[in-house]
């Protein structure tokens, strides 16, 4: 069975494309034979996965005005058993193409299901807000992961985010569950993080990961050479956050018979 992971959260800079990378590749080191779909139509995903602009066509537009299938967007990565469907600006055009379709909410996992069924998991990285891009990642996913920063209004913004899952849940995809809570951008020196970490493992008990993501400068960097952490330094404690998250991520559901 392919796990298809939706990343999700309704603001930006929570850490959520970096999780989406990170993991992704992590889980390919560790064997597995991936897919990132990039449905943020800035393309961090694309760009941090080293698939340069003029690289990117067709891509995630193509397949959701479905004009191609997805296998026939897909772009290898410098991570081995990584695939990528990548993203360009366009992307929050498509919408309008495609609104007069009755099942305009299920185009993803219709493309999704058509794919040869080598991949372990597919990873999706959603837009922040909730919109028909993470609507479509949604109803297609089985899954959700949701980054949280360790910041004041921490609980207040996943509370929202959780009652767009259930709706989506009773209303489009009874499958989807959430599989994990993923606080990110920790620092232990700072009182606020530990009190969040505090907080959010009181309220959501055992939805929340083990694994903590830090604040990590190499983190902060590898994006910018087009390269996940874990090649740009392994042996960084960012690099180790996401081998332990993506661990803990396998030890959750069936992967490939891992």
């Amino acid at each position: 069975m392919t796990n298809i992971i939706s990343v999700i959260n309704q603001k930006g800079g929570v850490g959520k494309t970096t999780t989406v990378i990170n993991l992704a590749a992590s889980l390919s080191i560790m064997g597995q034979t991936n897919l990132v779909i990039d449905l943020d139509p800035q393309g961090n995903a694309s760009t941090g996965l080293g698939v340069p602009v003029n690289n990117r066509k067709p891509g995630a537009y193509e397949v959701l005005s479905e004009k191609i299938a997805m296998a026939d967007t897909v772009k290898s990565t410098d991570i081995n058993g990584l695939g990528l469907v990548p993203s360009m600006v366009n992307l929050s055009e498509v919408e309008s193409v495609v609104k007069s379709s009755e099942s305009k909410d299920f185009i993803l996992k219709s493309a999704i299901e058509e794919l040869p069924s080598e991949y372990s998991a597919i990873i999706i990285d959603c837009p922040p807000g909730l919109n028909f891009l993470t609507i479509n990642a949604l109803a297609a996913s089985n899954k959700v992961l949701i980054p949280l920063q360790c910041e004041f209004y921490a609980l207040e913004g996943l509370s929202q985010i959780l009652r767009e899952i259930k709706k989506v849940n009773e209303s489009l995809n009874p499958e989807l569950i959430l599989d994990g809570i993923l606080l990110t951008m920790y620092d232990s020196r700072n009182k606020l993080s530990v009190q969040v970490e505090e907080d959010v493992r009181e309220v959501m008990g055992a939805a929340v990961y083990k694994t903590i993501i830090p604040r990590n400068v190499k983190i902060s960097e590898a994006p910018s050479h087009g390269q996940p952490v874990i090649l740009y330094d392994s042996q960084c404690i960012g690099s180790e956050a996401y081998i332990n998250l993506a661990a803990e991520v396998l030890g959750k559901g069936n992967f490939g018979g891992v």
